[in-house]
């Protein structure tokens, strides 16, 4: 033993051993980085200007981000209690998770999945509780009912599901929503819902109109669709008291005046949105069906990304692509998420994933079969 080594303070040993966040792998000038989810476009217009003027960096922020928690109220149809806006909406899982669970309780969630859930249930103490995904990409809903014990004080369902991308209908929500216990926490998660053109898809907001759960709440973001992932926003939509729960939890003034107010810009510019959005989902949808086309069989796309199931190929096509200046998301042993860019890297991703699946062998399940195109 090492005399001199300093005395360090005890870590909890679930906590030592989980992994420290790494963030998709950053792209040189000239590459396309495709490895976050990040929206291509620019800021929506009146951001900028809005973020400027809130530049007060001398006082602390409004602590409830009142103006914008108003705003989404009235968007929705809802008491002002019944929004909670926090830094992002990862940050709003682990306040709900904190508020809900902790050591000998259980956390259920598809997988593979966002990849925060397992990290943040480890910060609570809790146990995970990881349900296999479908062989199509989608929760298996019935599957993670079964998984329900007296223990679970918390279900995460995350539709459009990242990073797979099919989403969950509002039929199987429903029914799902009958089978589990009404004092089970159900979060939707639904940070990528402006992308879906899914019809049958579920909404969290028509859910808790229609349905009347006080045991679900659904969370929404500014950083996909809004293009505001560097300032840290999201929100939440649910009962009074449980998002009083959530609040106890966070940490006082973690959403910034900037952030606030690049938001209210955002609501503002609604037009100017759709139009963005709209470019992206026709975008993905070209991306998808020419993947397919060139015999990559991947499942639904309904986020601002597409999957490949590469299996244990993961990391040495996610290389290849890298040499071709893609910055893709490898999830090793499992796949490669590839976001939707700009326009100009479309033909480029397709180049290269034509090129690397006729590498996989047949029967690969990220392949197509012959007979099948």
């Amino acid at each position: 033993m090492d005399d001199d080594a300093p005395v360090l303070p005890r870590i909890r040993p679930e906590i030592a051993s989980l992994p420290v966040y790494r963030q998709g792998r950053q792209a040189a000038a000239d590459a396309f980085k495709l490895s976050s989810n990040e929206n291509p476009f620019e800021p929506l217009p009146g951001v900028l200007t809005a973020v400027h003027e809130a530049a007060e960096l001398n006082r602390y922020p409004d602590a409830m981000a009142t103006r914008l928690r108003e705003r989404l109220a009235a968007r929705y149809g809802v008491a002002v209690e019944a929004v909670h806006v926090g830094a992002g909406s990862v940050s709003l899982i682990a306040q709900l998770i904190l508020a809900a669970a902790g050591p000998g309780d259980e956390v259920v969630y598809a997988w593979r999945s966002f990849e925060a859930y397992p990290t943040l249930v480890a910060v609570s103490g809790a146990t995970a509780i990881e349900v296999p995904l479908t062989d199509d990409a989608r929760h298996d809903l019935p599957a993670m009912v079964a998984a329900v014990t007296e223990r679970t004080r918390v279900i995460l369902v995350c539709s459009p599901n990242n990073p797979t991308g099919p989403v969950v209908t509002h039929d199987e929500f429903a029914a799902f929503l009958d089978a589990v216990p009404r004092d089970v926490m159900v979060i939707l998660d639904e940070a990528y819902a402006e992308f879906v053109t899914a019809p049958d898809a579920v909404d969290g907001m028509r859910v808790l109109g229609l349905l009347g759960r006080p045991n679900v709440v659904a969370l929404r973001t500014f950083s996909k669709a809004f293009g505001l992932a560097a300032l840290r926003i999201g929100y939440a939509i649910g009962h009074p008291r449980v998002l009083d729960a959530a609040r106890a939890t966070m940490i006082p003034l973690s959403v910034t005046a900037q952030a606030q107010a690049a938001a209210l810009a955002s609501l503002d510019a609604e037009g100017a949105l759709l139009e963005r959005v709209a470019a992206i989902a026709e975008r993905r949808d070209r991306l998808a069906a020419g993947l397919r086309e060139a015999g990559w069989r991947i499942p639904d796309a309904q986020g601002n990304f597409v999957w490949l199931p590469a299996g244990t190929h993961t990391e040495a096509f996610a290389e290849a692509f890298a040499e071709e200046g893609i910055i893709v998301r490898a999830f090793a042993g499992d796949g490669l998420r590839v976001s939707v860019g700009e326009e100009e890297s479309v033909e480029k991703v397709l180049r290269v994933a034509a090129s690397v699946v006729r590498t996989l062998p047949e029967g690969h399940p990220g392949r197509t079969l012959a007979w099948e195109l």
